[in-house]
């Protein structure tokens, strides 16, 4: 009897790993394979990031190209661990998680604010409104273009008290900064063509 229960939830486990597994897209350099590739376990990424757009006056291909490279559209992103000892996988880097790679606290700052507090950084639809509430709050702030990914990105990847210090980052990050405006830049053609 303990065999079979134990051997439904492996079976179960198995399942919901494997199925986690067949969200993410696989070609993620463009953004309408991307949205076709939406297999229903996730809202619809599209309108996700198109309510998102609206409500934060924050171009979708500067959402999703904020996405793509925080997390590759990967779900369950997490940072590196460290190493106890050398070689025991120890501690995360830090607490960023998910397709947003929102930090913990930054996190509650966006439920708070919001007052969406069942959001989850897992959750697509959740983690493009905190990228667009995060821009939209970088672009009230620091006059930043809500269409200037490079500088929306240097904030985000930075943090705000960087950010607003005038730190830019040293020439890898600002090298990220310029890779998701030039993905941004590719995304925005490609939308011009999807579903045609």
């Amino acid at each position: 009897m303990r065999r079979s229960s134990f051997s439904k939830i492996v079976a179960v486990g198995v399942l919901l790993a494997l199925s986690a597994c067949a969200t993410a897209p696989s070609h993620i350099n463009n953004v309408c394979a991307v949205f076709d590739q939406n297999d229903g376990w996730f809202d619809n990424w599209q309108s996700g990031a198109e309510r998102a757009s609206q409500k934060y006056g924050v171009p979708v291909p500067v959402l999703m190209a904020t996405v793509r490279k925080e997390s590759g559209f990967k779900s369950n992103a997490r940072p590196p661990r460290t190493k106890l000892l050398g070689f025991i996988p120890w501690k995360h880097v830090s607490s960023a998680t998910g397709f947003s790679q929102a930090l913990d606290g930054t996190w509650s700052q966006y439920q708070r604010e919001t007052g969406n507090w069942a959001a989850r950084r897992t959750r697509f639809a959740d983690a493009v409104d905190f990228v667009g509430w995060y821009h939209s709050k970088t672009a009230d702030t620091y006059g930043v273009a809500r269409n200037d990914t490079y500088n929306l990105y240097l904030a985000y990847y930075l943090g705000w008290t960087a950010y607003g210090r005038g730190n830019r980052g040293d020439a890898g990050v600002q090298g990220y900064a310029r890779a998701t405006d030039k993905m941004a830049r590719d995304y925005a053609v490609q939308l011009q063509q999807c579903g045609s």
